[in-house]
């Protein structure tokens, strides 16, 4: 297994600086460029790639709080952190809020799209409006929790950072950070289809 921290100089840790990390992957892979060694040999450029893409791949994995933490995971149990389906209790009322919200949507951009008439176009538009309102307050939910979990994993980060020599207090951490990786996912999911609702509703 790669381990993408070491592949671009950084600290085994759950969190990391964005422009920092931006920084050292633009720092480490600027020579390693296509534009850069256009003119060198085959087996210098098949090389170049090779190392371009391992770095390219370490960074856009780091660069993502879900999919840093899941690598993280995978690197110190040994396997891959298993996805929870059940919803949290403390979320239930939420994914309910989502799943209903998203279905009443869908319904909407079904009639939406029989219409063909410009005036009841017109008319659906305000009606669009509504929904797109209701999806950015929730939305806005989605966030909020999201960056108090942001601020829990750099809390946690602290702690993680002060333990480096001691490996029996780190591996106390690793549950409140796969439970983190789990809840973000799950607000990574229900973004992405209120942006996906959002997107459609805009046509």
């Amino acid at each position: 297994m790669t381990d993408y921290f070491a592949l671009l100089n950084e600290p085994r840790r759950p969190w990391l600086d964005p422009e920092a990390l931006k920084n050292k992957f633009l720092a480490l892979s600027a020579d390693l460029h296509p534009d850069k060694v256009h003119s060198a040999g085959v087996a210098q450029k098949v090389d170049a790639g090779k190392r371009f893409t391992e770095l390219n791949t370490a960074y856009n994995c780091l660069r993502e709080p879900k999919e840093r933490l899941r690598h993280l995971l995978e690197l110190e149990f040994g396997s891959k952190p298993k996805d929870l389906q059940q919803i949290p209790p403390d979320l239930a009322d939420l994914f309910i809020e989502i799943a209903a919200l998203c279905r009443q949507v869908d319904a909407f951009l079904k009639e939406k799209a029989n219409v063909s008439s410009p005036l009841l176009r017109a008319q659906l538009f305000e009606r669009g409006q509504e929904w797109a309102d209701k999806l950015m307050a929730v939305q806005k939910q989605i966030n909020q929790r999201h960056d108090a979990l942001i601020a829990q994993l750099q809390s946690l980060d602290a702690k993680w950072s002060s333990w480096s020599s001691n490996a029996a207090a780190r591996n106390s951490l690793l549950p409140q950070l796969e439970e983190i990786w789990r809840l973000i996912s799950f607000f990574t999911r229900w973004s992405s289809q209120v942006q996906e609702r959002l997107a459609q509703l805009a046509f």
